[in-house]
């Protein structure tokens, strides 16, 4: 099972490699990573998406509460909450097939962020479903580069 794990840090030098550390010590796997600053400037949220049934999970949240830097430790799955992810997707864009994917664009409801003569950058936000399935969609037309957020999430009010 998929589990999202938001971790809040103190913000400082050498944080992430502890936490990355922790993981690869173990044998765990960091299916995705996003880490930034929250509301307040010393304090940063992880968001790591891991893979493994609870057990697990939970002795990954065990380790990292014994870390210093570590504030606070949830696992989102076992509550109601919003993820979503962004992927900036360049594709081949010549004048025959640029209708084709701007049709695509707009049923996503993604935006089109860059365009030259040969290619177009598009821009897609929200849940990792949608975001890989428009980049199914876009495969055909050839995809020259692509970068994906990997999940952020944050528990409902």
């Amino acid at each position: 099972m998929r589990h999202t794990i938001s971790v809040l840090v103190e913000n400082h030098f050498g944080v992430l490699a502890r936490v990355a550390g922790l993981f690869s010590g173990r044998g765990f796997n960091i299916s995705s990573l996003s880490v930034g600053e929250t509301e307040a400037p010393d304090i940063s949220r992880m968001t790591l998406v891991v893979e493994g049934d609870d057990a697990v999970v939970e002795q990954i949240k065990k380790q990292l509460n014994r870390l210093v830097e570590v504030l606070k430790v949830v696992d989102l799955a076992q509550m109601d909450h919003v993820g979503r992810e962004l992927a900036l997707v360049k594709v081949n864009a010549e004048k025959r097939n640029r209708s084709e994917i701007i049709e695509l664009v707009d049923i996503f409801r993604a935006g089109i962020i860059d365009v030259s003569p040969k290619s177009m950058t598009i821009e897609v936000t929200g849940p990792e479903e949608k975001v890989a399935a428009l980049i199914k969609m876009l495969k055909p037309f050839g995809i020259r580069e692509m970068a994906r957020t990997g999940r952020v999430a944050l528990p409902r009010a």
